[in-house]
């Protein structure tokens, strides 16, 4: 089968990447007082141009940037929406792993304006990764429109601002659809919203948790596939989005368990995107069979390769699973990814550069052998 000629491409990656030492003492040395924003400037662009070159040194066709410049995947960008602030209120976030519960506070957000976009968020960023890339695509990565949601919940939005909550879907989709409008305007042809909503909406855990802060759980996943489809409406022609949808993904730890089965059908029938990140990693995940909802011309970009632990998976097992895949999703519409990127928050996940990269080459190796 030939390679895609545009993305996502037969191997793939999420989006973040571990985040060197030398730029993590960089960012410890900012907050101490010892070296200026200039100069931790100068040592993200120092890390992305050695991220970058190793990205295209082991056989991708696409490059990130790490997300080197982010503390975390969603809350860097949500922050620089117009109308939204952090609060002053601290919300508990747990995550968990095979070995207990991991638990942390995180300040919630505040709707308390109206949602707008000022200006064009990550602009800077994306335009020094384009300088970089000498034979890959540059793709960004941002928060879908769902996380400004699923982050506070109705209790995040100020009745005053917004007394009919269909307004502020209104607004936040309208700002969305200009941040994709001006990122196409500098020459993004490879955009990916990030989502764990639509993934975790699948644990019935999570449901019950929706359900409780006074939103309909049942229905939220068609909430959202409304609003990020509005957000892509009036997309650029040649701009190729995807979606990445996993279950959490902090220091090696998740949140949500289960398959994609609750929200398949509307996800896979509905979703205006041109390709599906999918966490399958481990039996967390669920099986292939939501897979038969996926119409032709859209792809799906398996993630079996783990990023939360450094252990090499195996080629064999690796084609296998692809093979259970293409039962549902034909082969050709089929790529190989990590189920997650390596560093959702700058802390990253358990495993050493070495092993991110292994991984990555791992990816290369086993899509041109199933491939071609």
């Amino acid at each position: 089968m030939p390679a895609h000629a545009t993305p996502p491409f037969r191997a793939d990656h999420v989006g973040s990447l571990l985040r060197p030492p030398e730029l993590l003492r960089a960012r410890d040395d900012l907050a101490g007082g010892r070296i200026t924003a200039a100069e931790l400037r100068a040592a993200e662009d120092e890390a992305i141009r050695t991220v970058v070159a190793m990205q295209e040194e082991v056989g991708l066709q696409t490059a990130t940037d790490g997300e080197f410049r982010r503390t975390t995947w969603h809350m860097d960008f949500i922050y620089q929406l117009g109308g939204i602030d952090p609060a002053t209120e601290k919300m508990q976030i747990h995550f968990r792993n095979e070995a207990g519960d991991l638990s942390f506070t995180s300040a919630a957000l505040n709707v308390h304006e109206r949602v707008r976009l000022d200006h064009t968020i990550f602009a800077d960023d994306f335009q020094v990764l384009q300088g970089l890339v000498t034979s890959n695509t540059p793709k960004l990565t941002i928060p879908s429109p769902s996380m400004v949601h699923y982050r506070g919940g109705p209790a995040s939005i100020d009745p005053s601002v917004y007394p009919d909550v269909e307004e502020f879907w209104s607004d936040l989709s309208a700002a969305y659809a200009e941040q994709v409008r001006r990122v196409g305007e500098l020459g993004c042809t490879y955009l990916q919203f990030d989502d764990t909503s639509l993934a975790y909406l699948n644990d019935p855990a999570q449901r019950a948790e929706i359900a409780a802060r006074g939103d309909d759980a049942e229905h939220m996943h068609l909430r959202y596939i409304k609003q990020i489809n509005a957000a892509l409406a009036g997309r650029p022609d040649g701009m190729t989005i995807t979606t990445h949808m996993c279950r959490g993904n902090f220091r090696s730890s998740w949140v949500a368990s289960g398959g994609y089965d609750f929200v398949a059908e509307a996800l896979f029938g509905e979703l205006g995107v041109d390709g599906f990140f999918l966490e399958f990693d481990d039996a967390r995940s669920g099986g292939f069979e939501p897979l038969r909802y996926v119409p032709k011309g859209k792809r799906v970009v398996l993630g079996l390769v783990t990023t939360k632990h450094g252990t090499l998976e195996s080629k064999d097992t690796l084609k296998r699973r692809i093979e259970e895949a293409s039962k549902f999703v034909d082969l050709d519409q089929l790529c190989l990814s990590p189920q997650c990127g390596f560093s959702s928050t700058v802390e990253g996940n358990v495993l050493t550069y070495e092993e991110e990269v292994a991984k990555l080459r791992l990816i290369v190796e086993t899509a041109a052998e199933v491939w071609g």
